[in-house]
């Protein structure tokens, strides 16, 4: 029986631990030998590569590679080391390689057939975000980093093509040819075109704004969302303060078109009494429907329709801040990581905790709401 196919009750018991069990609320797949330390991100293989990989990155330096079965199993089948913990990853979209950036300032490109990584970017400070771009005309690697900078590189020069100035330290950023955004501190946002070559195309004060104090909060993780054509017209920007903006590049009506929602805080809309907010630890959208998911501090994730202006789930709350998402290619499967985030400080931390990656079918939940 597929368990990712489109039939089945995944998710729907028989999974995970007992009901008290708050480490897996959801009861959905626990990936085998997860990370011994806090995951920061989890990407997908591509659609060109058979069957499904599965890559993490993680605080314990490690970057580590699982096939995930069409029941359900996954096999951990490799693993790299930075000297520094990993911050972000991604593939190449043949899915023969993988990227990784580190606080050891390096990016690495691992290549997956012989299992060997070597080095193909240096930054002066940890690098925050590392993406494979694939242009008619190039293809490179992007990473944003701690010491302001956005390089480009191609994989077999020590010497990047192109370095941008970045206002200040990148946070987040993401990739959807021919579009490129990256968020810094200082709440800076930057949109580049790729077309030819890389170069700044519009920078935009942050929509994440507080309406009444006039006081942005830190951005925190950004993704890329496509039009009806399949070409990139937006993004949605997340931050420390539980709060999404949706930001057209070139909406119709700017001032409809462009909104805000609040997620992951505690008691939902009673404001009487005062709220516990998270961060927005991550944001993906569904490589299908266009619907999305938020991950947060608060230990739940959150599916949107972002057209509908709506929320189709929540999830239970699990017992720990959850780091990490991703889809799957074909959008059957959704990918989330539970780990402490230091969101509270190191009071908070408990070395015993183990760390989880979870499975979960994505098939149904994150279809859009019908349009009356």
């Amino acid at each position: 029986m597929s368990l990712f196919g489109t039939s089945t009750g995944f998710g729907a018991g028989g999974f995970g631990a007992a009901t008290t069990d708050t480490h897996n609320p959801m009861k959905d797949v626990e990936v085998t030998s997860p990370p011994d330390d806090s995951i920061s991100c989890l990407a997908f293989s591509p659609p060109a590569m058979p069957g499904n990989f599965l890559i993490g990155g993680s605080w314990a330096n490690d970057v580590r590679c699982w096939e995930v079965q069409d029941n359900g199993q996954t096999v951990p089948k490799a693993q790299q080391m930075h000297t520094g913990p990993v911050l972000d990853v991604c593939w190449s979209e043949d899915g023969s390689k993988v990227f990784t950036a580190s606080c050891d300032k390096t990016a690495k490109m691992w290549d997956l057939n012989s299992n060997q990584a070597i080095q193909i970017a240096q930054h002066d400070a940890p690098i925050r975000t590392v993406h494979w771009i694939k242009a008619p005309n190039y293809n490179c690697i992007m990473t944003g980093s701690w010491d302001k900078t956005l390089k480009f590189w191609d994989t077999r020069s020590p010497n990047p093509m192109m370095s941008l100035q970045l206002p200040e330290r990148c946070y987040c950023a993401d990739v959807v040819y021919p579009m490129a955004v990256v968020a810094s501190a200082e709440r800076g946002l930057i949109v580049y075109q790729l077309e030819n070559q890389p170069s700044e195309f519009r920078r935009i004060d942050s929509p994440l704004k507080h309406q009444v104090t006039g006081f942005t909060y830190q951005h925190r993780c950004i993704a890329i969302f496509k039009d009806k054509q399949n070409k990139p017209a937006g993004f949605a920007l997340g931050s420390i303060e539980g709060r999404v903006a949706i930001h057209y590049i070139n909406p119709p009506n700017p001032a409809k078109d462009n909104f805000t929602f609040k997620c992951h805080r505690s008691n939902g809309t009673n404001t009487t009494t005062p709220q516990d907010i998270y961060a927005v630890n991550a944001i993906s959208f569904h490589p299908v429907h266009g619907t999305l998911a938020t991950v947060g501090s608060d230990g739940r994730f959150s599916f949107w329709d972002k057209d509908a202006r709506t929320k189709l789930k929540t999830s239970e709350q699990l017992d720990q801040p959850i780091t990490a998402c991703s889809f799957n290619n074909n959008g059957n499967i959704f990918a989330y990581a539970s780990s402490y985030d230091w969101s509270k400080g190191h009071e908070y931390y408990n070395p015993q905790k183990k760390n989880y990656i979870f499975l979960r079918n994505a098939t149904e939940e994150l279809k859009p709401r019908n349009k009356k």
